[in-house]
């Protein structure tokens, strides 16, 4: 088998006894080889979830249907919810920007060696300032300026390129502007920001210098999944690092921007390879 083979089976469904038999001896006698397995049984919400990749055999690749059909009828007993997605698939992706060009440029730069399997179709910012990095990219550049005015006409903008584009996840590489609350419900699930993590919460401009005045001992950045609740949907990744009293203003943004890097592209990682299961106001994310 090539790693073109492989495939992806997602599933969740009420915890019983029988869940991870009914999905793997599925697969053991379609003589599909698993490669990776995680599961998860949440006890609060009486939640199972599971992540297989396997190898495909024969029938998936030719007689996809009737494999899924089987596939329905094994796990229709379970109430389970399920979906096969192809390993070797790139995600088609939107990226949204302003000014701070760290985040995307990350991506763009993960995306390209192959780190990141994901395909950007396109950037959009509410600023001219980083269309020459698009432009060397060759990705598509759409400079949607907003005002009060116009951010409702702007967002449906957004909509049509992200319906234009084939994406399937749009990516907030610091996009300084809130989405609207009908823009966050119609994309549920959808959409991944980042944001710096910092204690006290230090809000409105240049969050770091506020942090820097207060001598923080520690810097991080929160990937979530985006709701019309502000920076509070469910989260994907978290990372922090120690920072000290030598640190210069310089270098305490500088550690904090590459923290946002990092977290912003392991949640995209993670979404991409459909490790992320939405369970609530909390995610499950099998690494």
């Amino acid at each position: 088998m090539t790693d073109c083979n492989r495939y992806i089976l997602t599933a969740h469904c009420p915890g019983r006894q029988g869940t991870i038999d009914a999905v793997t001896g599925f697969l053991a006698q379609q003589n599909c080889y698993v490669l990776e397995m995680a599961s998860f049984d949440d006890r609060d919400t009486n939640r199972f979830f599971v992540r297989i990749e396997f190898d495909a055999c024969s029938r998936l690749t030719e007689d996809f249907e009737g494999f899924t059909a089987d596939l329905q009828e094994r796990v229709e007993p379970f109430q389970m919810q399920w979906e096969i997605h192809d390993a070797c698939r790139q995600l088609p992706v939107v990226i949204m920007v302003s000014k701070y060009d760290h985040c995307l440029n990350d991506l763009l730069y993960r995306s390209r060696t192959g780190k990141l399997p994901i395909e950007i179709r396109a950037i959009v910012s509410n600023h001219p300032d980083l269309e020459p990095l698009a432009q060397w990219h060759q990705i598509p550049y759409h400079h949607l300026p907003i005002t009060p005015v116009t951010k409702q006409q702007q967002e449906q903008n957004l909509l049509q390129i992200v319906s234009d584009s084939g994406a399937e996840l749009v990516i907030l590489a610091r996009y300084m502007q809130v989405l609207t609350e009908e823009l966050c419900e119609l994309m549920q699930g959808r959409v991944i920001n980042i944001h710096h993590s910092l204690l006290p919460g230090f809000k409105g401009a240049k969050p770091y210098h506020q942090a820097y005045e207060y001598g923080v001992k520690m810097v991080g950045a929160t990937a979530h999944y985006v709701t019309p609740e502000l920076d509070e949907g469910p989260i994907i990744d978290q990372i922090i690092e120690s920072v000290n009293h030598s640190f210069t203003i310089e270098q305490l943004v500088e550690k904090g921007q590459d923290t946002e890097c990092l977290t912003l592209a392991r949640a995209v990682k993670h979404h991409a390879e459909h490790r992320v299961f939405l369970n609530g106001r909390k995610t499950v994310v099998f690494g």
